[in-house]
């Protein structure tokens, strides 16, 4: 340390120049660089999320997220490591590559992979939702609904419904789906000989009963035969098989 005071003493014109470098250069990088909230950080790791709806997180686990993980292993290359989170009616899977992989090529090996097993998963379960992991995906809100006098399956509908679509139309939000709660339901007992003379099969019911929701409303029933809409007492769809 003596030594450098020394040698600043003898040449201090050069440290002069020295230190007015300095004080350009950091004047120059404090005005050019870029700055961002949630910069890109090249973080190898790509989430897959699985769902389908009503399944228990037991089934969920044992029959969709396991397999997949199984197939993973088989089909993508440079796998650190991986790591699964279940919920009801939900599976996030989250796939850590080694440092140097072309995440590109990853994600294209993970979405092949998704399609690959889809059909050896439950009948009905839709494709996956692969994206890469980085600081924008990292929520900095997290919005919790709880009800003394609503039911479960009024506050998914609420935050599926109402508040989701609100909170999508914000400049640069990314708002996932909600999860938790009950979906709302509705069971149809077919009755096969009325069907059968009728002419109709269950996937006519399935389609009928869909149809309300766009075309007569929330408290609406379908007519099987093909009459239309009726607006009843029913809290839900119904069939109407005669």
């Amino acid at each position: 340390m003596l030594a450098l005071v020394l040698i600043a003493l003898k040449r201090p014109y050069t440290f002069m120049v020295l230190g007015l470098v300095i004080l350009i250069l950091g004047t120059i990088a404090a005005l050019t660089t870029p700055t961002d909230i949630f910069p890109a950080i090249g973080i190898p790791v790509v989430s897959v999320i699985w769902t389908y709806i009503g399944l228990a997180p037991d089934d969920m686990s044992g029959r969709v997220v396991y397999p997949y993980e199984l197939a993973l292993t088989t089909l993508v290359n440079d796998i650190e490591h991986i790591e699964s989170q279940i919920f009801f009616g939900f599976g996030v899977t989250k796939i850590y590559f080694q440092p140097n992989v072309k995440i590109d090529l990853a994600v294209a090996q993970v979405s092949a992979a998704s399609q690959t097993v889809l059909k050896n998963l439950p009948p009905g379960i839709n494709p996956p939702q692969v994206m890469v992991y980085n600081a924008s995906t990292v929520p900095v809100i997290q919005l919790a609904l709880s009800s003394k006098t609503r039911s479960e399956v009024e506050l998914n509908d609420t935050a599926q419904n109402f508040l989701r679509p609100q909170l999508t139309t914000i400049q640069g939000a990314a708002v996932p789906y909600p999860y938790g709660g009950k979906v709302r339901q509705v069971r149809v007992d077919l009755n096969q000989e009325k069907l059968q003379a009728l002419g109709l099969q269950p996937q006519d019911v399935v389609d009928t009963i869909a149809r309300p929701a766009s075309t007569c409303g929330r408290n609406a029933s379908a007519n099987i035969a093909g009459v239309g809409c009726e607006v009843g007492g029913s809290s839900g769809s119904r069939a109407i098989m005669s």
